[in-house]
């Protein structure tokens, strides 16, 4: 059973989505320290002047945000950043060939936030997936599996809880990852090569590190053959 373990993004780069259509089980890894400036809370879409980044509030008071896990995290709804990220998405993309067909979805997402960061971005992540069509990958969530140890011991322990054979993992992970310890553990190890063609985009120069809205807003339901190769014609 091949299995992927990530932590939850917001609207996160096809890269991500590749990962969960290559999945038997994707594991939400949300019991992790949150990171502050990777991509839990924030992403980035095209704009005229730019690419702009998106970035959810959340509250800091009382604990160190590096030293909390990420299921922990709460959202600032005090800010109105909501409304703030739907206009510039809107004034984004009103001109793309899709706009109007997903937009709706996007305006979903906002209508009722969560308490809680990873709620929301796993939920729109699932949602978001299934826009793409993958429906086969089973989703959990790695704090309900309550397994224990650290760094690379840890995702070992995940993957023999729910069975996994196969494991599947970013090409950055390869600067920590103990690859002897998936040996021993009888689990094969893969890394993915992110090797995608660049596709329509409403502002030049083409950037690759944007959110997935960027490619469905431009090419609509042909979005999945510009991340998985194989995809249906």
């Amino acid at each position: 059973m091949k299995c992927v373990i990530l932590q939850p993004s917001y609207i996160p780069w096809r890269g991500f989505f590749h990962l969960i259509q290559k999945a038997d089980t994707f594991v939400f890894y949300d019991d992790v320290q949150y990171d502050k400036r990777g991509w839990r809370n924030r992403n980035r879409i095209k704009t005229a002047n730019g690419s702009l980044w998106l970035t959810v509030p959340v509250f800091n008071r009382g604990f160190q945000l590096n030293q909390t896990p990420i299921n922990e995290i709460k959202i600032n709804n005090e800010e109105e950043w909501a409304k703030k990220h739907l206009l510039s998405i809107q004034y984004a993309y009103s001109k793309a060939p899709f706009f109007k067909e997903y937009f709706p979805l996007v305006e979903e997402f906002f209508n009722n936030v969560p308490e809680y960061l990873a709620d929301f971005t796993i939920e729109t992540t699932i949602k978001l997936a299934s826009e793409l069509g993958i429906t086969q990958t089973k989703f959990l969530r790695s704090s309900s599996l309550q397994v224990e140890g650290q760094k690379t011991d840890r995702l070992i322990a995940v993957l023999k809880k729910i069975g996994a054979t196969h494991y599947i993992s970013g090409p950055a992970a390869k600067d920590y990852i103990e690859n002897e310890k998936f040996q021993d553990a009888g689990i094969t190890l893969e890394y993915m090569k992110y090797d995608y063609d660049e596709y329509p985009q409403l502002y030049p120069p083409f950037d690759n590190q944007v959110s997935i809205i960027d490619l469905l807003f431009m090419t609509g339901k042909d979005a999945p053959k510009y991340i998985w190769k194989d995809a249906v014609e």
